[in-house]
């Protein structure tokens, strides 16, 4: 009789790719993530919005499909007939009028080279609000996602060990938690922000090393229950080490608490960005962000001037929900709690 030799079963990676394809809300996120992240990889790269700063429309100009209108030349005194063609008897500077009239077309030509088709309208200087829109959507999502990376990672390693190890580490790590978490977070951030200065770097830097604790409170709590189960024990009876059993055991059973860490702290620290910047404390002055097209938007809009804010709002309320919806999506994806049981 031949052995029937069973089929191998699907790792945790294929299995959560597999419940996340079947997730219809969460592909459609993802497709919206990716192509956010095309756009802020093409305005990283100089493709899109390139000339972002460069005043191509007249100040305020509102959103257009249709491109410039020509705009209708006055009536020239040199063109009148009947009775009043000629007005060089009465008026002595009916010479001129033609000359001046030549300036005047002279001028409108130039202002219909500066008139483009802009969808979303032209801000204060005349710059394109979409091209702005899309250097700002780069600068705001990369400080968003780079900054609850830090925080995530330093976090999830620093409670780890906590968690893991306990003991003399434990206190220690304990001790750092309760320094941070005693003062403020936003003048936490604002002292960094003041001693560091502006500037995207400095911004990541900022938030991911205030944002931590929270996730380092959980991975802590996490790795201490973890670290007593009989899968644990098991990988240590068979020799596995101790940075094996935390990242390659323990690790990928809380992937999904990470995940959801991860995405408050992503929407947390683009806000947080939005202050900064607002406040003047964010980016650089040539630089452009969701926090400064905010900023310029709140004195635009007194003047009814509202698509550079709707632009802004738009494009934040469009990532942040798809982020967050993602995110939830591969959280029930890596569950360990789902793994295994078919939709």
């Amino acid at each position: 009789m031949s052995a029937v030799l069973a089929a191998p079963s699907p790792g945790l990676w294929a299995e959560a790719a597999r419940r996340l394809r079947a997730d219809r809300v969460g592909m459609a996120c993802l497709a919206v993530v990716v192509a956010f992240l095309l756009l802020i990889a093409g305005s990283a790269s100089g493709l899109l919005a390139a000339g972002w700063q460069r005043e191509v429309a007249v100040p305020s100009a509102p959103p257009s499909l249709l491109g410039p209108r020509p705009a209708q030349a006055p009536g020239s005194l040199a063109r009148r007939e009947g009775p009043l063609a000629d007005l060089s008897a009465v008026d002595p500077l009916a010479p001129r009028y033609a000359e001046w009239n030549a300036r005047a077309a002279q001028f409108q030509q130039v202002e219909l080279h500066k008139l483009q088709t802009l969808p979303l309208g032209a801000d204060r200087l005349g710059r394109d609000v979409l091209a702005k829109a899309l250097k700002g959507t780069e600068v705001s999502v990369f400080v968003g996602l780079m900054a609850a990376l830090v925080a995530t990672a330093l976090g999830t390693l620093l409670g780890a060990l906590a968690g893991f190890f306990g003991g003399r580490v434990g206190d220690a790590l304990e001790w750092l938690y309760n320094v941070f978490t005693s003062v403020p977070g936003i003048l936490l951030i604002f002292a960094f922000a003041a001693v560091f200065g502006r500037g995207i770097g400095t911004v990541v830097l900022i938030l991911g090393l205030t944002g931590w604790t929270g996730v380092y409170r959980l991975m802590r709590a996490e790795f201490m229950k973890h670290a007593v189960r009989d899968y644990v024990h098991a990988a240590q009876a068979l020799g596995a080490s101790a940075a094996r059993r935390m990242f390659r055991h323990i690790l990928p059973n809380v992937s999904h608490v990470v995940l959801v860490q991860l995405s408050i702290l992503t929407v947390g620290f683009i806000k947080a960005e939005v202050i900064l910047s607002y406040l003047g404390l964010g980016v650089a002055v040539d630089q452009v962000s969701w926090g400064t097209m905010l900023a310029e938007a709140q004195s635009e809009l007194l003047l009814g001037h509202w698509w550079q804010l709707a632009t802004v709002a738009l494009l934040m309320a469009l990532f942040v929900t798809a982020f967050a919806l993602l995110t939830d999506a591969l959280r029930d994806a890596l569950d360990p709690k789902l793994r295994g049981l078919d939709a």
